[in-house]
């Protein structure tokens, strides 16, 4: 079960990534610190009501919003990190079967120093 708390980080973060601002520049338009940001994003604070108003209105978004799992399903995605590790993983294995695919249909001595060579 995914708490509130990690919800609510998730779409702060994912939020802030669409606008492409930074956590003190939210700071900013919700007139708080960069390091209660920081807290909230990490799951170490829990905003007021009033205050995840503020931050809903400094992010562009409904209040309620801020705790949806519609659009961030963090039980099906996994983290940021695995994602990531997944997509690097993937473009790897097709990176190499294209390689390995080039090193059979180019004939050894036809490339040699980045110069075209004739092949006897």
């Amino acid at each position: 079960m995914t708490s509130l708390r990690s919800v609510l980080a998730f779409n702060m973060k994912a939020q802030r990534r669409i606008l492409k601002i930074t956590q003190a520049q939210l700071a900013e338009r919700v007139e708080t610190s960069t390091n209660y940001i920081a807290l909230i994003e990490s799951e170490k604070s829990f905003p007021t009501p009033e205050m995840l108003e503020r931050i809903a209105a400094a992010l562009e978004i409904d209040a309620p919003a801020l705790f949806s799992t519609r659009y961030y399903p963090m039980q099906e995605a996994g983290t940021l990190a695995d994602l990531q590790e997944k997509i690097l993983n993937e473009l790897s294995e097709v990176i190499s079967y294209r390689f390995k695919k080039f090193e059979q249909e180019t004939p050894q001595n036809s490339i040699t120093n980045g110069r075209k060579k004739k092949v006897k």
